[in-house]
């Protein structure tokens, strides 16, 4: 699968998806864009978004988002390496257009 991690992931969060293609929003020249703008181009190029942002869902109408979207409790390196397992199952199993929370 080809994933996306948003500006604020941790780039070191990707040696726990070494079975997909893992970029981000800075290297593709996407920073900056506005969430509803971004999602539409991500969907393009991409079948998973991983960010932190807890307003996302709120924000967007993910409706017709044909993306998945999973949302990390923090982007603290500390708690996320604790979540290895949680990240990697969660993302192997995401379906197109889930939005999917890890607490």
């Amino acid at each position: 699968m080809k994933i996306i991690f948003d500006e604020n992931v941790p780039w070191l969060l990707r040696q726990f998806l070494t079975n997909h293609e893992v970029t981000s929003v800075p290297r593709e020249g996407y920073g900056g864009i506005e969430n509803g703008e971004l999602l539409a181009k991500l969907e393009e190029y991409f079948d998973i978004f991983i960010l932190a942002d807890k307003n996302l869902r709120y924000q967007q109408n993910l409706r017709e988002r044909t993306i998945a979207i999973i949302e990390l409790p923090t982007n603290r390196w500390p708690i996320l390496k604790s979540l290895r397992e949680e990240i990697t199952s969660t993302v192997d199993a995401a379906p197109p257009g889930s939005y999917t929370v890890i607490d």
